[in-house]
C-alpha cells in the first residue's frame, strides 16, 4: 500500500494516466492493476473501483486512444486532403505510443464494449469521409466499394507507424515524422 492518501480528485483519471505510464514503460502485457494502484498511490483494491480487471482498464485506455485519434483526424479532416489523414494517423501513432500499444495489439481489451466501438467507429467515420467513401461502404467487400481505398491508405499508414515505434524506420537526415508521414503518404496519390 501507498503512502500516499487513498482519496484523489479523479480516482479514474490518476489511474489511466498511471497505466499509460507504466505501459509506455514496460508494454501493455507486462501491466498489472497492484503496479496502476502503486504508482497512484491509491490501494490496490481502488481499481475495482473503475475497472473490473485490467481487461477492463485497457479497454479504457484503447477507448481514449481511439477519441485522441480521432480529434487528431478531426483536426485535419475539414480542411485537409486524405493524405494529410494519414500524416495525422502517423503522428498520433508516435506521440502516444502506450494508447497505440493497446489499441492495435489484439486480445488486450474487450472488443465489444460500447465505448470502445463508439470511439473506435468515431476515427472510422472521419476516415471515410476523409477518403470520399460513403459510411455504409464500412460493410461491404473492399473490391466493390470505396473501402478498399481506405483499408489501403490504413495499411500504408498503420504500417509506417508499427515501423516507426519498431525502430525498423527513422526519418532521414533533415526529416521529422511528419515530413517522412507526408512522403509515404503521397504513394496513395494516383501517378
Amino acid at each position: 500500500m501507498s503512502d500516499r492518501p487513498y482519496h484523489h480528485g479523479n480516482l479514474r483519471r490518476a489511474l489511466l494516466d498511471s497505466a499509460v505510464e507504466l505501459i509506455a514503460e514496460r508494454g501493455p502485457a507486462s501491466l498489472s492493476l497492484r503496479e496502476v494502484a502503486r504508482r497512484a498511490g491509491v490501494s490496490h483494491a481502488a481499481p475495482a473501483h473503475h475497472f473490473a480487471d485490467k481487461t477492463g482498464l485497457l479497454t479504457a485506455v484503447a477507448a481514449e486512444g481511439w477519441r485522441l485519434l480521432t480529434a487528431a483526424l478531426a483536426d485535419r479532416a475539414a480542411t485537409a486532403d486524405f493524405g494529410e489523414l494519414g500524416v495525422s494517423y502517423v503522428v498520433f501513432a508516435t506521440s502516444h505510443p502506450a494508447h497505440f500499444a493497446v489499441m492495435r495489439t489484439p486480445g488486450l481489451v474487450h472488443p465489444d464494449d460500447p465505448e470502445l466501438v463508439a470511439a473506435r467507429d468515431g476515427a472510422g467515420t472521419l476516415l471515410y469521409r476523409g477518403a470520399g467513401v460513403p459510411g455504409e461502404d464500412a460493410g461491404r467487400p473492399a473490391a466493390s466499394s470505396g473501402r478498399g481505398r481506405v483499408l489501403a491508405a490504413w495499411s500504408l499508414v498503420h504500417g509506417l507507424a508499427v515501423l516507426l515505434q519498431e525502430g525498423l524506420v527513422a526519418p532521414g537526415p533533415g526529416e521529422d515524422i511528419e515530413t517522412l508521414a507526408r512522403a509515404v503518404t503521397a504513394q496513395l496519390a494516383p501517378a
